[in-house]
Formats: structure tokens, C-alpha cells, sequence
């Protein structure tokens, strides 16, 4: 292709919107276009990449057994609420009406959609297991779209849901398609971090990240350095086991001091001059239908992502000041454990917020277990308790896991090495879905008694926009991208230096036999100056460039430069493939 047919879309001027380099670059050589926060354009450039890409999937994901199928983007109410996720979804997934008042959501995934699809023609254990996969647009309503392509409102991808009669069925597939995806990515050029990972909204008993390391990314990698234990697991996924553990404590009278304007727990430690791991830190949230309040050890952050799975509501935010003082009777930065009379499900409040009754509830964190000469609130405004003890003051019989790991923090797998921490993008996620979905969407097949029964699901999902500019992420220097070979929307950058009108003609005969060899090779025919073409060359980053220069137009050889490393060498034409 020449760049009288093919344009070259590049920007002279770095855009003022793009905050991180692979989005720059990809703005900069002509890559993809903003039309809107959070939408973006493919241009021709842009678009041959992505479709390499997505050529890469779809070989991977046929080679391991999976079978295409295309759905539409538009998805009933209907479905939602048959699984119980209209409401979950939140504001980020897009509704609509038709003209007759029918509810619609443009598909952020695809789990229920492709669940009635299976209900449709599944009959019998002989049709498991079978694993049917599309590559389509998703709508997401980021409330913050960054990053180009890294997070935006429209996104391609690839989605895959298997269904099994048994558990092992499902292993067998969720391990195939877990090395479906690293030969995707390594096809890609991508060097990925698999691991452990919360399975959020989407339900199931396992989830698997593929991550890129990248200090723009979203995700904070928690990895134990003992290669003998392996542990890779992001951080909402991480159990908390501290490196130094807390200690026991002495037993001593419980006495109630007064602490006027000091609610932190920074605050009353320096008043009291007390050490953080000492206190007892309480958090109360709020769901649809509860109150949960929440104790850790008083150094650490709690992790809201390991109190909403231990919640039943739909959504969890931290709870008013009226609906601490309606629970505990208090202000908060006052609260605590004592004289409570609440924890079990039929213990109820009012919620100010609503005016609605809800289940109150306590979650103690296990490393709470047994310790003695604790402070926390005396649920009275400017009062704090010392000296609180297990067993006397506070117990609970089951403890939970509700601190945020961090690094330096034990392992939890090894507990010997101290977790080392990283950033990074996520390209992919698999998932072991279990029976939510076909279960409350009435999927059933006959097994081999002819017993109706209900089959256990996986589910696997790539983002093809987000591997394309993570990608670029991986592989940039400061002239521009430096795309591998697998997915550059071409191999050769052909520059011509001709001067005159017959070097010119001999630099096209050389494009046009390289095009009758089937050689991928792009062509600047530009009339314009040498600078630029190099500039821009660099610049959209294919892996070589071929310029005919005096060497060409003398002794017939051309110089190959080869973009990543900057290496130059002479060549025949009849030499390039």
C-alpha cells in the first residue's frame, strides 16, 4: 500500500488529552481518533492491527476447541433479571427503552445472553461439553474514561462461556483455555503475570487475571519471590498474614478516658501516645438491606472489596454519620465493641438514609482473636476505651479476612518471603462461573439417567482494544511505537530518498515487485522531505524500514534498518520477504 493511497493520519504535536505514552502514540501516528469521552476511532492504521489481533484470538480460541457464535450488542431486561444483576450492574450499564417501553441494556457482557442462548439447543450430557465464544463491541458507562483504550465507554471483546455436567469438565476447559491465553498474548508480543483474582460481580467459585506490568495500571500485583511457592494473586485477592505477628497481650482493667476532638486512629494514638497496632479500628458500611460494622487491627486499611462479598447487598458504601449514630448510639471515630447488642440476622436498625429497616451486623477481623489491651470507641462522643480483652469485652466465633494486603506483608501461601508488590494492566480474565447463571436462568440438560440437571459454566474474556495499547505500553521507545511482527499493520516502511523523476520510477518498480512477491510492505511516496519520512517511519513503528537511497539508485542494494534495535544492514531486493 502507498501513502497516496493509504494516508498517513500523524500528528506533528503530542495531543493535549493523552496522559500516558502508548495512548500519545497510538493518537500521535495516526492510530485511532477520539470522537468522544471514552469512544474512540480506528483508523486504517489502527485498524489493521486490531484486526491481526483479533485474528490471533479467534486461531487460538478454534485451535483449543471453542466454537464462534455472534449475539447482539442490545440485551433484554428480562435476562438481567431472570440472574439478579439488572440492579447489580449499577450505573455503568447502559439501558434503554424501544418505542414500546421494553427495557434494554447495551451488553457491558454477555453471561446472560449467552446462557438463554444455550437453553435454546441444549438437551442432553451427549452436546457437553461445549465452550461458545464471540468477539463483539461491550458498552461500559465509565464514570471516568482514561487511558485511550486502557478504559473507555466501547470496547471490543472476546468473551467465551463454556458449559460442563461436572466440576472436572470445567477444570479441563478453564486449564485449556488458561493456556489458550498465554499463547494469545505471547503471539501478541505481550509478556503477562497470571493470577489469583476476585471474581467480583460475575459470581464463581475462581477467577484468574492475565496481567501486564505497568506503573499506569489499575491493578496492584501482590507476588511472593519464592520461585519454589509461586504465589500470584492481585490485591483484593490476597488473605492478609502480617510479617510481624501482634502480640497477645496483657490482661488489665477495661477503663473508659476521655479523648475530646480525637476520632482517628492517628489522632488518638499521638494523644495517647499509644502504638496504631494497639487500637482496634472500627468501619461501619451500608447496603441495600444491611449495616455491617466492621473491626480490624488498627495500623492496617480494611478492604471493601472482601466486606461486600461477605455482604448480601448490591452495591456498599460507608455508612452516614446518622446511620452510625442510629447503630451504636455514637459519633463517628467513636465506635467500638462494647455494649453492643447487635450481630446476628435478626438484629435490626433504621437507617436514616432510607428510613428502612436493616440487618446490623458485626465482621471482627481473625487477628483480633484472643488479643488483650486493646483501645477502641466507648460509643460515647469523645471517649475511648484501654484495656479491652477477648473473651471479656468482645468475641466473636468466627473471624474473617477483611484487611488489604500489602507489600512487605507475609506471603500466604509460603509464609516465610515478604510479598513484593507491582502495577498492571489487565488483558485478560477467566473464570470458573459455577452453576449462577444456567441455575437462575432455568438452563437444564438430561443426564445419563435422563435426570434433568444443571450445568456448571466457565467463562473467559479478552479486551482487544486494551491488548492493542498495552501492547504499544510494552513496546515504545522515545521516537514512537515498536510493534512486534505478529501484529504491525505492516512489515516493511518503504522510504524513498529519490532526486530526480527516474530514481523515482526505479523505487516504484521495486514496491511494485515486492507487492507481486506478497512482501507486506508500505510505501511513502510522499512528496516530502527525507527528515519527515524517518521522523514518521519511527514514529508508527512497523519492525523495518527499507530505504533506497544512493546505494539503491548505484550498486542496487538497499539498507534494512530494523526498527527495535536500530541495527542496519545491505540488501538485495530479491533478498526481502
Amino acid at each position: 500500500m502507498k501513502a497516496s493511497q493509504l494516508p498517513l493520519f500523524t500528528l506533528k504535536e503530542d495531543p493535549r488529552e493523552a496522559q500516558v505514552d502508548s495512548h500519545r502514540l497510538l493518537l500521535r501516528a495516526g492510530y485511532i481518533r477520539r470522537q468522544a469521552s471514552g469512544f474512540y476511532t480506528f483508523l486504517p492504521f489502527g485498524y489493521l492491527v486490531y484486526r491481526k489481533i483479533e485474528q490471533i484470538v479467534r486461531e487460538e480460541m478454534d485451535a483449543h476447541g471453542a466454537v464462534e457464535v455472534h449475539l447482539p450488542v442490545l440485551t433484554p431486561a428480562e435476562l438481567w433479571r431472570e440472574s439478579g444483576r439488572w440492579d447489580i450492574m449499577g450505573e455503568e450499564m447502559m439501558r434503554l427503552k424501544d418505542r414500546h417501553g421494553h427495557e434494554f441494556a447495551l451488553g457491558p457482557t454477555h453471561e446472560e445472553a449467552m446462557t438463554a442462548l444455550a437453553r435454546e439447543f441444549l438437551q442432553s450430557y451427549k452436546q457437553l461439553p461445549i465452550n461458545l465464544y464471540q468477539i463483539g463491541t461491550k458498552y461500559r458507562d465509565e464514570i471516568r474514561p482514561r487511558y485511550g483504550l486502557i478504559r473507555c465507554r466501547e470496547f471490543v471483546m472476546k468473551d467465551a462461556y463454556s458449559f460442563h455436567l461436572t466440576e472436572e469438565s470445567l477444570h479441563e476447559t478453564y486449564e485449556l483455555m488458561r493456556r489458550a491465553y498465554r499463547r494469545i498474548f505471547e503471539r501478541c508480543g505481550l509478556e503477562t503475570i497470571a493470577v489469583e483474582a476476585d471474581t467480583g460481580n460475575m459470581g464463581g467459585s475462581a477467577s484468574e487475571e492475565f496481567i501486564v506490568a505497568s506503573s499506569i495500571g489499575e491493578e496492584t500485583l501482590l507476588l511472593c519471590p519464592n520461585t519454589d511457592c509461586g504465589f500470584r494473586a492481585n490485591q483484593e485477592k490476597t488473605t492478609f498474614v502480617p510479617l510481624i505477628p501482634y502480640e497477645v497481650g496483657q490482661r488489665e482493667e477495661r477503663a473508659k478516658i476521655p479523648t475530646p476532638n480525637q476520632k482517628t486512629v492517628e489522632e488518638v494514638a499521638a494523644f495517647l501516645k499509644k502504638d496504631r497496632r494497639s487500637f482496634m479500628k472500627a468501619v461501619v458500611y451500608e447496603t441495600e438491606d444491611e449495616i455491617i460494622l466492621c473491626f480490624i487491627p488498627g495500623d492496617r486499611e480494611i478492604s471493601e472489596t472482601k466486606v461486600k462479598n461477605l455482604s448480601s447487598g448490591k452495591s456498599l458504601r460507608l455508612a452516614s454519620e446518622e446511620a452510625i449514630w442510629a447503630l451504636c448510639g455514637a459519633p463517628p471515630g467513636y465506635v467500638g465493641p462494647v455494649g453492643l447488642r447487635f450481630g446476628d440476622r435478626e438484629s435490626m436498625v433504621i437507617s436514616p438514609n432510607d428510613q428502612k429497616k436493616k440487618i446490623a451486623k458485626v465482621l471482627f477481623d481473625e487477628n483480633l482473636r484472643g488479643r488483650h489491651g486493646l483501645i477502641s470507641g466507648a460509643n460515647e462522643g469523645g471517649y475511648h476505651y484501654v484495656g479491652l480483652s477477648y473473651g471479656r469485652d468482645f468475641h466473636f466465633d468466627k473471624g474473617y479476612d477483611l484487611v488489604e494486603a500489602q507489600e512487605h506483608d507475609l506471603c500466604p501461601r509460603c509464609r516465610t518471603s515478604k510479598l513484593k508488590a507491582t502495577r498492571g494492566i489487565e488483558v485478560g480474565h477467566i473464570f470458573k462461573l459455577g452453576r449462577k447463571y444456567s441455575e437462575a436462568m432455568g438452563l437444564r440438560v438430561l443426564d445419563e439417567k435422563g435426570l434433568p440437571v444443571v450445568p456448571t459454566m466457565g467463562c473467559y474474556g479478552i479486551g482487544l482494544g486494551r491488548t492493542m495499547q498495552t501492547i504499544v505500553e510494552q513496546n515504545h521507545d522515545e521516537r514512537g511505537i515498536v510493534w512486534p511482527e505478529s501484529v504491525s499493520p505492516f512489515r516493511y516502511y518503504l522510504i524513498s530518498l529519490a532526486k530526480n523523476s527516474e530514481e523515482e520510477q526505479k523505487v516504484l518498480s521495486l514496491y511494485q515487485m515486492l507487492q507481486k512477491r506478497g512482501v507486506s510492505c508500505y510505501f511513502d511516496d510522499r512528496q516530502e522531505r527525507a527528515g519527515v519520512k524517518f521522523h514518521d517511519a519511527d514514529l508508527t513503528g512497523f519492525p523495518y524500514q527499507i530505504i533506497a537511497g544512493r546505494s539503491f539508485f548505484e550498486k542496487g542494494e538497499l539498507e534494512i534498518k530494523v526498527r527495535k534495535t536500530g541495527e542496519k544492514k545491505m540488501a538485495l531486493p530479491e533478498e526481502i520477504y
